[in-house]
């Protein structure tokens, strides 16, 4: 086996919370309504979820971000849900989601307050966690805001020791935006953790994201997953074949597949591209590996496109799939030879977006536009895995 594939299967040690044996899926109200959430953003976005059949697909989690309690906490030192905003409480939520199959998501933070000034949970992991708990809450965002510069191994795991005493089995999504390694301890602590700062609706956010995350492949894997941001699909600051690019790239790398457009609105462009169920089995595939980059991996030709830029990924019973990226300005044109990634022979190679299929030795990928991809899944009996 090839120094390559070996590094494939380096194992990744993680949370044994019986939670995110694949990356988690589902949708989040910050990169589109920020504060401005209310109960009917919620159930508009369950709602959607399930007429689209997106929840079919994976994606059961509708997760509350920032600004959802009031600013202060009430006499016995509980965080408040907002009357106003949730007036049946984040309970009356979570049971109109669990009615309809889905789970539901909530966002602290390991400071004294969240980004948005709202209170954060450094110092009263117990008594929020019981509350998410009490209130019927399946996931928590865990952010990094106002930390006082106490370390984050030292913030982090009281609030997953917290969770786990519930005994309610609650997704836990650490967000400290890829500072103190958390890919060397975030495994240990929670079942996601943040490798980078925030995404915006740009490509070159987008890219650099993808980069950063790119780098530590290795600790990734069942049960605790690299997390390069929530998704801008269909938030209208990329064209069409970029965010296909930028959900093709999340889906290779295992990153949470988290949507952040406006459900109510979802354009049929955009479902197109967050339906594609041969591209999202790549991400929740059960052997759980994370894509690496073989070719056009230094980041200087992420900003120049001069090459082709490939990642590969082995699947369970024996595929492989292969991402071809056009970071560039100008068409391009490659060929890449499967015996790179130890196919001898002819194989079976299907283009996961046009569904096209074809019997080769090589992938011949003639005039790929700039800031586009392609992806395939490879099958062959001479598979050197």
């Amino acid at each position: 086996m090839s120094l390559l594939l070996c590094l494939f299967f380096s194992p990744a040690l993680s949370l044994n919370n019986g939670l995110g044996r694949t990356p988690q899926m589902g949708w989040n109200s910050w990169n589109h309504f920020g504060c401005n959430i209310n109960e009917t953003v919620f159930q508009i976005a369950g709602q959607q979820l399930i007429e689209t059949g997106l929840s079919k697909l994976g994606y059961i989690y509708v997760n509350i971000d920032d600004c959802w309690s009031l600013k202060s906490r009430d006499a016995n030192g509980q965080i408040v849900p907002d009357p106003i905003k949730f007036p049946n409480g984040i309970t009356g939520l979570a049971s109109y989601l669990h009615n309809i199959g889905l789970k539901l998501g909530i966002y602290s933070d390991a400071g004294t307050e969240t980004c948005q000034g709202y209170p954060g949970s450094l110092g009263h992991e117990v008594t929020d966690a019981n509350s998410f708990a009490s209130w019927n809450v399946d996931y928590l965002k865990y952010d990094n805001c106002y930390n006082e510069n106490i370390p984050a191994l030292k913030r982090y795991p009281p609030m997953r020791d917290a969770l786990n005493a519930t005994n309610r089995e609650i997704f836990y999504s650490i967000c400290n935006w890829g500072q103190e390694n958390p890919w060397v301890w975030g495994n240990a602590t929670g079942n996601s953790w943040r490798t980078t700062q925030d995404i915006s609706d740009h490509w070159s956010s987008m890219m650099i994201n993808f980069y950063m995350n790119s780098r530590y492949a290795k600790y990734a894997g069942p049960g605790g997953w690299n997390d390069p941001d929530m998704l801008e699909v269909g938030n209208g600051g990329m064209t069409f074949n970029e965010y296909v690019t930028h959900f093709s790239l999340w889906a290779m790398v295992k990153a949470p597949l988290i949507i952040g457009c406006d459900m109510g609105t979802i354009s049929q462009s955009t479902l197109s591209i967050l339906n594609n169920a041969d591209i999202i089995a790549l991400n929740q595939d059960p052997l759980g590996v994370q894509a690496e980059c073989i070719n056009g991996c230094d980041y200087a030709n992420y900003i120049s496109g001069a090459q082709a830029n490939v990642f590969v990924v082995p699947l369970a019973g024996g595929d492989k799939a292969v991402s071809i990226t056009n970071w560039g300005t100008y068409n391009m044109t490659y060929t890449f030879d499967l015996t790179k990634i130890g196919v001898t022979g002819q194989a079976t190679i299907k283009d996961l977006w046009t569904k096209e299929v074809q019997t080769s030795n090589a992938i011949h990928v003639t005039g790929l536009q700039k800031h586009s991809v392609k992806v395939y899944r490879i099958t062959s009996n001479s598979l050197d895995i």
